[in-house]
């Protein structure tokens, strides 16, 4: 676009305001504006006052329990390791987020989550990881996905630590891809006075972030039907269970997600439910508190909550790329230009536009709730101390054998 095109462009959608310092630029930072502009997706922004879909009667799931697995883990194995034998399997692992909550400046995945050695997140996964490898002889693919922010300093940590034993090959990054920012009218934001303001499309938007970074066509030549998608946030996260992915082909539901038991109804994770029957996660500052506390022989009816570990079939991904997953408002806190200052705000000044991978499994239509041992295999760090931190999480891999 030349600057008479974009104006035009941007009069018609009500956002001229992008133009407001052209004049002000060097020729390399209006040719950035440019640039930025039109590849904006200025669509998002028209769904702001769009009317949030009401949720339809909720029920609760029936998961495969950890009884029920036990008793049929040699079946599901046998089944699991034969796909990952046959390279049928790989894994994606979302690794966009940074460790400001934990008080870190850099890449979550690089906090180092030892006492008496280094042990960074990332390597305490990656040891979970060869520990499947080791049973098959054989190693999947790792797909990274990193942010604009952190994607230069992660790959660099990965080839730091030769990728803590694993071959390079199997290793690939690749960015997540970004949506507008705005403020509550639904203007567009500025991050520089010669650039958008773009964020991360949120932890939805990966599998459309891997095809468009070119990769999908690399789980084609390799013939892999199924990925293990992830999250960095889970020390004791167990990747490509053979178990798992054994009992959710043979299930023959369209997808797989790893539940625990929530630890109380107050507990912050996101629960699996049914929704008019199909699938659906209910994020827990939505579930309705009679839902929410609602017990049945002592035990928590709505109860299962998810762990950011799901199971896809290759060729239903694809279909949600046509599907168009919906996207949320999140209001946030976004830097941006004002009267010609760059700003900070301290309080919630515009919308962020995320998709979420939970609506990617209520788009399969059906999937297995399948249950784990908390203590095993959810220890997440989210927070610095109290619960979900980085001392629960320490606490939680001492117990699990895990020296630090």
């Amino acid at each position: 676009m030349n600057f008479e095109r974009t104006k035009l462009f941007l009069e018609d959608r009500g956002q001229a305001h992008l133009l407001e310092y052209y004049e002000e630029l060097s020729e390399a930072e209006r040719k950035q504006l440019l640039e930025d502009i039109e590849n904006t997706n200025f669509s998002i922004v028209k769904k702001l006052h769009t009317q949030a879909k009401k949720r339809g009667k909720l029920s609760p799931v029936t998961a495969a329990t950890v009884q029920d697995i036990m008793r049929r883990k040699s079946n599901f194995e046998t089944v699991g390791l034969n796909l990952l034998s046959e390279g049928k399997v790989a894994a994606v692992l979302l690794a966009g987020g940074q460790g400001s909550r934990l008080g870190f400046a850099k890449p979550k995945g690089m906090f180092n989550i030892g006492e008496t050695r280094e042990l960074s997140i990332f390597e305490q996964q990656m040891n979970n990881i060869q520990e499947v490898t080791a049973r098959t002889g054989r190693h999947f693919l790792l797909l990274v996905m990193t942010s604009v922010e952190n994607h230069d300093e992660t790959v660099k940590f990965f080839e730091d630590h030769n990728c803590f034993g694993y071959p390079r090959d199997r290793v690939k990054f690749f960015k997540q891809d970004v949506a507008p920012t705005c403020d509550f009218e639904g203007k567009i934001y500025l991050n520089e006075k010669h650039r958008v303001s773009l964020a991360p499309n949120g932890n939805g938007g990966w599998y459309s972030s891997l095809v468009n970074s070119g990769l999908s066509r690399v789980l084609e030549r390799e013939n892999v039907e199924w990925l293990n998608v992830y999250s960095v946030d889970n020390v004791l996260q167990r990747i490509c269970d053979p178990a798992f992915i054994g009992a959710t082909v043979l299930s023959g539901f369209r997808c797989g997600a790893k539940v625990v038991k929530k630890a109380c109804a107050d507990e912050k994770v996101g629960v699996l439910c049914l929704e008019k029957g199909k699938p659906t996660i209910v994020e827990y500052y939505e579930m309705p508190d009679e839902l929410k506390n609602k017990k049945k022989k002592g035990e928590l009816v709505y109860r299962y909550g998810v762990t950011l570990n799901y199971l896809f079939n290759v060729h239903d991904l694809n279909l949600t790329l046509s599907g168009k997953l919906p996207y949320h408002l999140a209001k946030k806190a976004i830097p941006h230009i004002e009267n010609g200052e760059r700003v900070i705000p301290t309080e919630p000044c515009g919308y962020k536009f995320e998709t979420l991978v939970v609506d990617m499994v209520a788009h399969m239509g059906s999937c297995l709730a399948y249950e784990v041992e908390r203590d095993k295999e959810f220890a997440p760090v989210k927070n610095a101390t109290g619960p979900d931190s980085v001392e629960s999480a320490r606490e939680l891999l001492k117990q699990n054998g895990v020296i630090l």
